[in-house]
């Protein structure tokens, strides 16, 4: 690898960097990053790159990559290619696998597979047995082995006292707690949001006050235990929002993330049957997806997250109530948010970056990428402005399950460079 990206705009907001680079990059270590000229050699890979922007590697903060389990699916390998593809750096892979993430074995065995690939693959252990809801699983030993946090995403968990307790027991090293918030005797055999488009199909509801509960719940229960870490999943719902920044105004440690399709679509997208909509929490209606966008613009929602969920053709290809919860959502995901909020003007590329890189580093207390001379890169580039049609045929996931299919996008991952690989996205 010998690359040089010429006169390239470098967003770093850590480093205050908002600026045009010669950024030259050998075998995987940056060797200048500044407007000095750099000499051109034979064997350098030169581009032309003043409508391109480097960044601090993406993180997408929740992704599932069905291993153990369902790795027809997806797996480790292809995950992380989708991920790179994407302009991803790093990922969390959720644990609702088969068998669960609940035990130091497992996480070895993750950590193991994820191994010398440009991706860094980070594993989320589930917070009880089998995310069962009952018993907690070994939350410090689980840490020890390397889980960044922990979650029994899939499911919520439904006792109180039981999450009370995984909060007591992450203050002792200060553990980061996140939370699929369904309270599930609410939602149970839902197919879609509760609304009137659910009343005319004549599909059984999942009324947003179901998220909100766990929420308010989850909020005391993190304050009570001393002002815990406390993350939530997939935020959709206006009065979530409420919540969380009411949460943060009080000076709690609570962070959120949003995932594009809560952002794009509503629940009159059910209405043709289409089991690339249907997911969990559903997708919800226009007044959410307004609170959701304010959420992003104001911090009260601290990063995007993809819940890349795959599913095979034969999964989804079913009746829409039996269908799958998800979507895939890790190579859609840059050009979704880059259309949707920077091209709408309701954010800046300053606050992409924030809200792809720096925000989720500090939620899982990464150490934070430097961008300077003799540095490892750790980067995402990235076109902002570049229009492209999405062509799922072109994804390096195993799946297909996505709604954004053949939808225009303008902005577009270019490269990833990471643990010493150059890899250029094909979309």
């Amino acid at each position: 690898m010998n690359i040089l990206f010429k006169n390239i705009r470098l967003i770093s907001p850590e480093q205050d960097i908002d600026s045009h680079v010669n950024l030259h990059i050998v075998d995987g270590i940056i060797k200048n990053c500044s407007s000095n000229h750099v000499n051109i050699t034979n064997n350098m890979q030169v581009i032309e790159a003043s409508n391109l922007v480097a960044a601090p590697g993406f993180v997408d903060i929740h992704v599932h990559f069905r291993e153990p389990g369902a790795e027809y699916k997806e797996d480790m390998k292809s995950g992380a290619a989708a991920a790179a593809n994407a302009g991803f750096t790093e990922v969390v892979c959720m644990p609702n696998t088969s068998p669960a993430i609940d035990n130091v074995l497992a996480i070895e065995y993750l950590k193991n597979k994820a191994k010398n690939l440009p991706v860094n693959i980070h594993v989320a252990a589930a917070i009880t047995k089998n995310r069962a809801g009952n018993e907690l699983a070994p939350m410090l030993e689980l840490a020890e082995a390397g889980a960044i946090c922990f979650t029994d995403d899939g499911s919520c968990v439904a006792s109180a006292e039981v999450m009370k307790r995984a909060f007591d027991f992450a203050a002792t090293k200060d553990l980061l707690i996140a939370q699929h918030c369904e309270e599930h005797s609410i939602t149970e055999n839902f197919t879609m949001n509760e609304s009137e488009v659910s009343y005319k199909l004549g599909l059984k509801g999942y009324p947003t006050v179901a998220e909100e509960i766990i929420i308010d719940r989850d909020i005391k229960l993190s304050e009570y235990a001393g002002n815990r870490r406390y993350h939530i999943q997939h935020i959709s719902t206006r009065k979530a929002v409420e919540l969380v920044r009411q949460a943060k105004n009080n000076g709690l440690r609570i962070s959120a993330e949003a995932t594009p399709h809560h952002i794009w679509f509503t629940d009159c997208k059910i209405e043709n049957y289409d089991t690339n909509y249907k997911m969990n929490p559903p997708l919800r209606k226009q007044d959410d997806i307004n609170a959701v966008i304010d959420g992003i613009k104001d911090g009260t929602i601290d990063c995007i997250a993809s819940d890349h969920a795959p599913h095979s053709y034969h999964d989804c290809d079913v009746e829409f109530e039996k269908a799958p919860n998800g979507i895939i959502g890790l190579e859609t995901q840059l050009g979704a948010i880059l259309t949707k909020l920077y091209h709408n003007n309701h954010i800046s590329l300053k606050h992409v970056v924030n809200i792809m890189a720096i925000n989720m580093r500090k939620i899982l207390q990464l150490e934070g990428v430097i961008i300077k001379n003799e540095q490892m890169a750790n980067l995402t580039v990235f076109a902002p402005n570049e229009e492209w049609i999405v062509d799922k045929n072109k994804f390096l996931s195993k799946s297909r399950n996505t709604p954004f299919h053949d939808m225009k996008f303008v902005g577009k991952p270019k490269y990833i460079v990471n643990n010493l690989q150059l890899v250029e996205s094909n979309l």
